[in-house]
């Protein structure tokens, strides 16, 4: 736990250092990938309102791919627990402890694309992240459920490691899609 709690801060600090704008194209690796494996044209896809110098994955409502689809935001519940909520662009969100924007809850709904924020990843496609597990809980009831959505980690390339501590609650990544395209 202290290596990654290390490992938090050095990638937090470099992400701020390092950090840059994406643009919409940033997203066409998973537009390609997405066009292959989904046919149906409403997908649900899980996105993060980023903060702390997170990928700005807001970025991807400008991508015409992504016009059509249905953008879920996580809400976090008092049971620890991390549900998903349907989302549009410019809807009044509210801010939640950690002082991050959540959509007003609705009916929960269970995505099927999950873009989840990295502080780094490795080459296993395992994800440090800020240490609270909410996305491992989500994803450990999505498997339970036998609804395991399709993870991609959205990062910077700069923010990859060489081998992440893990332990048996942490859920592997389907994907990691930085500047330089998707990481299978």
């Amino acid at each position: 736990m202290l290596q990654k709690n290390i490992l938090r801060k050095k990638y937090y600090s470099l992400r701020k250092k390092k950090y840059f704008e994406i643009k919409k194209f940033f997203f066409n690796p998973l537009v390609k990938l997405l066009k292959t494996r989904y046919k149906k044209k409403i997908l649900k896809i899980a996105i993060y309102y980023p903060s702390n110098y997170e990928t700005n994955i807001l970025k991807i409502l400008e991508n015409n791919y992504f016009k059509n689809k249905k953008f879920l935001l996580p809400v976090i519940e008092k049971n620890n627990m991390m549900n998903f909520f349907l989302w549009k662009k410019n809807e009044v969100l509210s801010v939640n402890k950690y002082g991050n924007l959540e959509p007003i809850k609705s009916i929960s709904e269970t995505p099927d694309v999950m873009l989840v924020p990295i502080l780094a990843f490795d080459r296993h496609k395992f994800r440090l992240g800020y240490g609270k597990g909410y996305y491992d809980r989500f994803l450990s009831s999505c498997a339970k459920r036998k609804k395991k959505p399709i993870i991609v980690g959205v990062a910077f390339s700069f923010q990859k490691h060489h081998k992440l501590p893990t332990n048996n609650l942490d859920f592997k990544l389907d994907y990691v899609l930085t500047e330089k395209g998707l990481i299978k």
